[in-house]
């Protein structure tokens, strides 16, 4: 990487620290990161959780644009991962739904997002979430320990988007699961048209397309991804759920079925 390069990647970098550091400290009013429009993105995106599910805080902080942990569909005992975990509104809802014999890991970036989620969390009265400071393009657990791993509009964000890939597969346990919200841009979008449409912070520039989506889960391992349009961010770039799975040890291994008379490939 030439050094013009690594200043680049630096420059914004610190320009998304920057933008996700005045968001949490404006956090009962900062709304939706990847549209200006409160009525589709931000805590629009939760309006079927009932009062008291999470603190009024959490819900305000929201800055995605979907609802990941209805997107996993959790399940009672689960251990869950929350990519970019912000102000811990989906921490908090992923803890209620797996209950006390599960487990949240909230993993962000910001010390101040951090302080914000421990507040809130703290507020909700919700024990089996643990928040730990890193990066998503390097997680600080153990390989194969995650159940399920859940983000919200933060994979966009990412200047290294191959390791975010390579480390959610190495944390996933065997037959785990994503179920993500992210911006992604249709295929006939380049870069330089994505970039027109809004900048890096704002969730739009650096959104990956259907195509660069599922080569990058496939280069890992990961399997029946599906990637589903839901909402309209920006001219060709859509609020989408994301989902996919780690096969089982030796599923790619294992012999294929074949119908009688037919052939094996």
């Amino acid at each position: 990487m030439s050094d013009t390069t690594t200043t680049a990647s630096g420059t914004l970098q610190e320009e998304v620290r920057a933008y996700y550091r005045a968001k949490a400290e404006e956090a009962e009013t900062s709304g939706a990161c990847c549209s200006p429009d409160p009525n589709t993105f931000g805590p629009a995106a939760y309006d079927e959780i009932g009062p008291g599910a999470a603190p009024d805080t959490a819900l305000l902080a929201s800055l995605g644009c979907g609802n990941p942990s209805a997107v996993a569909e959790l399940r009672e005992g689960e251990t869950v991962l929350d990519l970019g975990s912000g102000g811990g509104l989906d921490v908090i809802l992923s803890a209620r739904r797996v209950g006390p014999d599960g487990r949240v890991f909230g993993l962000d970036f910001l010390e101040e997002m951090l302080a914000l989620a421990a507040r809130n969390i703290e507020d909700a009265e919700t024990d089996n979430v643990v928040l730990l400071k890193g990066t998503i393009e390097s997680i600080p657990l153990p390989a194969k320990t995650v159940d399920v791993i859940i983000s919200n509009c933060v994979i966009n964000l990412s200047l290294n988007k191959p390791a975010v890939f390579a480390e959610m597969a190495r944390v996933l346990a065997p037959g785990g699961r994503l179920g993500i919200s992210d911006v992604v841009a249709e295929d006939r979008l380049s870069p330089d048209e994505r970039a027109q449409r809004g900048g890096h912070s704002q969730c739009i520039a650096g959104a990956l397309s259907v195509g660069e989506y599922r080569e990058l889960l496939d280069a890992v391992g990961l399997k029946d991804t599906e990637i589903v349009f839901t909402q309209e961010a920006a001219d060709g770039l859509h609020a989408a759920i994301i989902r996919a799975r780690k096969p089982v040890d030796n599923e790619a291994d294992a012999p294929q079925e074949c119908a009688p008379g037919g052939t094996c490939c």
